[in-house]
């Protein structure tokens, strides 16, 4: 989820850079709705590959990867940019019979991916990540950036009940164990957010986040654990909060870039490189194998709140 936010600054680059292009993009089935946020794209094409990696000795899974590739081949694109410079990737965007463009042997995340493409971009493997994507574009293109990068999403669902200004969404899972925040001061910061009169609210997707998230409301007076909701309603929500607070997951980098107040934990990668972007106030704390103190959390919502 985080490489889809990461590169949706492109598409509003393009849109200014050159008006009229029509703008489709290629995602995971999981994550569609996210893309679908952003006004400059015109077209979402669903691939389902982890479903498919699952399903290799199923006719129907292959009789829906060639009806997906038709349906690329058949669009006519006039160029395909890979921004994430993955062997999966290119091979879909080869799939379109288009020229495809990406990262340069240096500086793809795999390498092997170059071998399906027309032509190849050597991007600083230490940029932000955002600021990487839109370089990649920008240098497919021909184009000069011009400002900070602009998301400009519009959600398309429909919020959750009783999500008002007066909400904090704590986004306290993610799917490495090393990218968590002690529990403990999870709670202490929720407490500390009921006395500056902002409910906690929090998400969860698998069963065990749950668990946690039960947990920590338990602990937290007033606090609500949010029902297990699609991306679509997750998004409208999300950008309803007065506040978000999460650790290193997409949906903490979802927030920000819907132009929320945020504070992303970062307890096991580099800021520099990941931090959250967005079109609103937002701050990131930590790095590799920090954790960042309850005492430096809290400044930072007091800072992005103010």
């Amino acid at each position: 989820m985080g490489d889809v936010v990461h590169a949706l600054p492109l598409a509003a680059d393009i849109a200014r850079a050159r008006p009229g292009a029509l703008i489709d993009w290629v995602c995971e089935d999981a994550f569609v709705p996210i893309p679908r946020m952003s006004p400059h794209v015109n077209e979402v094409r669903r691939v389902s590959l982890r479903r498919w990696r699952r399903q290799l000795l199923s006719p129907a899974m292959w009789r829906e990867v060639a009806r997906v590739r038709t349906k690329l081949r058949d669009a006519r694109y006039d160029l395909v940019i890979d921004c994430q410079g993955l062997i999966k990737s290119a091979l879909v965007g080869s799939w379109t019979r288009a020229p495809v463009v990406g990262y340069g042997k240096l500086t793809a995340r795999e390498p092997l991916a170059t071998r399906f493409y027309s032509r190849c971009f050597e991007v600083p493997v230490d940029l932000p990540a955002v600021q990487r994507c839109r370089e990649l574009a920008a240098q497919a293109l021909g184009y000069e950036l011009e400002g900070p990068p602009r998301f400009e999403l519009r959600p398309t669902g429909t919020p959750l009940a009783d999500l008002g200004a007066d909400s904090a969404v704590l986004l306290a899972n993610t799917s490495r164990a090393s990218k968590l925040w002690p529990e403990e001061r999870w709670i202490e910061l929720g407490r500390w957010l009921g006395e500056r009169g902002l409910r906690s609210v929090l998400f969860w997707g698998a069963p065990e986040e749950g668990e946690r998230v039960r947990r920590l409301a338990a602990a937290i007076p007033g606090a609500r654990v949010a029902p297990r909701s699609g991306l679509d309603v997750l998004g409208a929500s999300l950008a309803q909060a007065q506040l978000v607070v999460g650790v290193d997951t997409g949906l903490t980098h979802l927030a920000a870039a819907l132009g929320r107040r945020c504070v992303g934990i970062f307890c096991d990668y580099p800021i520099e490189r990941v931090g959250l972007t967005g079109d609103g106030p937002v701050e990131s704390l930590g790095g590799v194998g920090q954790q960042p103190a309850l005492e430096q959390v809290r400044a930072a919502c007091e800072r992005v709140l103010a």
